[in-house]
């Protein structure tokens, strides 16, 4: 089984896997600057075109990475933090499972996340698992792929 050729179609590759996987409607790399949050690849193509910007502020990644709501939500609308949250491009968005995508030293570079329109089955919370072990391998490779690029990683 041949490598991927760079970090950007192993996160494309993921989000494949994922969806073909696990389900859910829509999976997403993002990446997070300041007060944005924008969307770098999405899965199935076209669900959400890459380049699209969410205000940090409103995001459910957002209240998932400072520990004011959990990582999964098989209904949203039963946790506060993610039902006052649904307007936009969310709006329709009943279910939620996201990650945060670390570099080496810790410090957020984005999410991957997805999305469900309808809620799911409490069973679904059991997908953490795999989605968090999927994440560490891409901050994995975003921290090698950094450290190609400064010059300072095994070639």
């Amino acid at each position: 089984m041949a490598p991927w050729s760079d970090w950007d179609a192993a996160a494309r590759g993921t989000l494949r896997f994922l969806h073909d996987y696990l389900g859910w409607d829509v999976w997403l790399v993002t990446h997070v600057e300041s007060d944005v949050q924008r969307v770098v690849h999405a899965h199935p193509d076209g669900a959400v075109r890459p380049g699209t910007e969410l205000a940090w502020e409103r995001s459910f990644c957002r209240q998932m990475i400072e520990g004011r709501a959990p990582r999964v939500a098989t209904v949203t609308a039963a946790v506060p933090e993610y039902a006052s949250r649904t307007t936009g491009l969310i709006q329709d968005v009943a279910a939620y499972i996201g990650v945060p995508l670390v570099t080496r030293d810790g410090q957020l570079h984005g999410t991957l996340c997805a999305v469900a329109f309808r809620a799911r089955p409490r069973s679904a919370a059991r997908d953490l698992a795999l989605v968090e072990t999927t994440a560490r391998m891409l901050s994995t490779l975003l921290a090698t792929s950094d450290d190609r690029q400064q010059g300072t990683g095994a070639s």
